[in-house]
């Protein structure tokens, strides 16, 4: 079975190796991946894992700001997509977890009866008080999360979808494929349940890319590390907006995935695995050199960041946010449950 992940990044070099050796793990084949305005190293050590056959690399095709949706039209003609049984669309910080027979995606194809998709939902892991940068698995470093049938006071939560080949595309979208006219496809959940039929003819704008999570991840779910540590937080802020002079930075973001209230380390049956394929990719001088120059440019960066007035406030501001997300604390304090912030 062929397998091709398509991804997008920017800045994301020390966290590449553990993408795609996990995801090799799980059964996938090929990864195209798209960059732009990286400078961090991300593109040269992509560049070095192209040309030894472990990744497909191209320069994001985008004109404008929607990187994202430019690089999914452009891979639709690509062959590592057009030869592809199944093609998986997901970030770098987003980690497939089957639960199901040897934990890899073609064991969760069969337990799921061989759909034309399967839309997995989200898990969003917490920072939970995680300072330092390390150059270990993001898997391994952060275990809890919020109850995984509510987030923020929602009962239905984002998925990422994997799309066979005979799906009735008409384009890829970032969380779910959409199909051509009145077509409906054999689609699932990660519980191998049909999808609602609201997702699945896109009927309800508010729902294009989410369901009820409840009972959706009997066989697999997609844990989504979008915080790791703080000081890769930070890093992750310079890449968007960083004129914050004079106004307060929103940690909204933040908060709404920094719940710590469930634990959950089933993905941690892959590390023994992940850590002795990334002991094999780093044989490779060149890539072990690539990766650990990503990882000191990605400290450095911390470190500079540091220095300016504006990110000491934001460091002190995540420091000090509350771990329930702001919805919930809205609706403890309308209960009387709980006072405001003074």
């Amino acid at each position: 079975m062929r397998i091709t992940a398509v991804t997008c990044v920017k800045n994301e070099g020390p966290f590449l190796l553990e993408w795609i050796a996990f995801n090799r793990l799980i059964g996938v084949t090929d990864h195209l991946f798209y960059s732009n305005d990286c400078t961090d190293g991300t593109d040269t050590l992509l560049d070095a894992l192209a040309d030894r056959g472990l990744c497909r690399h191209l320069p994001n095709p985008a004109e404008g700001r929607n990187y994202q949706m430019e690089a999914l039209k452009d891979a639709r003609r690509q062959d590592v997509v057009t030869e592809a049984d199944w093609v998986w669309v997901a970030d770098v910080d987003e980690f497939l977890n089957i639960h199901v027979g040897d934990h890899t995606i073609p064991a969760l194809i069969e337990a799921c009866g061989d759909p034309q998709a399967i839309s997995v939902t989200f898990q969003f892991f917490a920072n939970d008080g995680v300072d330092t940068f390390v150059d270990a698995p993001v898997i391994g470093q952060f275990h809890r999360s919020h109850n995984p049938d509510l987030w923020c006071g929602e009962a239905a939560i984002e998925v990422k979808s994997l799309v066979r080949h005979d799906f009735p595309l008409q384009y890829y979208g970032a969380h779910r494929p959409f199909q051509k006219g009145k077509a409906k496809p054999a689609w699932t959940d990660g519980s191998g349940r049909k999808v609602p039929h609201k997702f699945l003819v896109a009927a309800n704008p508010r729902r294009i890319r989410r369901f009820p999570a409840h009972g959706a991840r009997e066989f697999a779910t997609l844990n989504h590390y979008a915080l790791r540590s703080l000081d890769s937080y930070l890093v992750k802020n310079d890449r968007g907006d960083v004129n914050r002079e004079n106004r307060a930075f929103d940690d909204t973001y933040w908060r709404e995935r920094n719940d710590p209230a469930w634990e959950d380390k089933s993905i941690q049956r892959y590390l023994p695995d992940l850590k002795k394929a990334l002991v094999e990719l780093k044989k490779d001088k060149d890539i072990s050199a690539l990766h650990d120059d990503c990882v000191q440019r990605h400290i450095a960066k911390r470190d500079e960041l540091l220095a300016m007035p504006e990110y000491q406030a934001m460091q002190a501001q995540l420091h000090g946010a509350s771990t329930l997300p702001p919805q919930e604390e809205a609706m403890l304090i309308d209960l009387g449950l709980m006072e405001p912030a003074a």
